[in-house]
């Protein structure tokens, strides 16, 4: 299998993200040391945002795309690509004001491409989205200052990260998503390390 790990955070060596995203790849391997891993970054790196240029060459039928919307959407061809041509995505993500870093979002406008990862069932805008990126699994690690923010919990109705990720994958057709939270981050101490400890043993548990 292909695993595409995905880095959103700005932070190096103090991200926690990123340390999820590594404690997933030393576990993967364990049990699936054949399978090959490609890295993309969208924090320390950034992903260019799209323009006018990208739109006026994404929403034309590819026959009739000059050599100047070829170009722009060159970086966007890539990545979506590279998402064709993996099986499972792990997306380390921090949670920057309630949402996700700019750079993640930067890569999800490349990727999110109509008649490419997406497009409307009937031919038409309706609203009936269709993903075109079949059989594939998702793991999204996040990590959060505080805590509650699932469904019905005191900070759901502020969670823009996981819910936003996973229904933005949903539009591209991976519904097969699991998503480890590591959280309180912000209060460190005993609670932290409770979490810590919960959330790594929850991947390692990976089969």
């Amino acid at each position: 299998m292909k695993i595409l790990i995905i880095n959103a955070s700005v932070r190096s060596e103090r991200s926690y993200s990123r340390k999820l995203t590594q404690l997933f790849v030393e576990n993967w391997k364990t049990k699936c040391p054949s399978d090959i891993f490609t890295y993309r970054e969208t924090g320390i790196d950034s992903i260019p945002n799209i323009d006018e240029g990208w739109i006026a060459g994404a929403f034309k039928k590819t026959p009739d795309r000059t050599e100047e919307n070829r170009k722009a959407l060159q970086l966007s061809d890539e990545l979506i690509k590279e998402l064709k041509e993996h099986d499972v995505y792990v997306i380390g993500v921090p949670m920057y004001n309630w949402s996700i870093p700019s750079g993640l979002k930067a890569y999800i406008d490349q990727i999110m491409r109509i008649n490419e990862t997406w497009k409307f069932r009937s031919g038409v805008p309706d609203g009936d989205y269709v993903g075109l990126l079949e059989n594939k699994k998702a793991f999204i690690l996040s990590t959060r200052g505080d805590t509650g923010y699932g469904e019905n919990e005191k900070n759901g109705h502020v969670n823009f990260q996981t819910t936003y990720l996973k229904h933005i994958l949903g539009i591209m057709g991976i519904t097969d998503t699991t998503i480890f939270s590591l959280d309180n981050e912000e209060f460190g101490g005993e609670i932290f390390e409770n979490s810590k400890n919960e959330i790594f043993n929850a991947i390692h548990s990976i089969a």
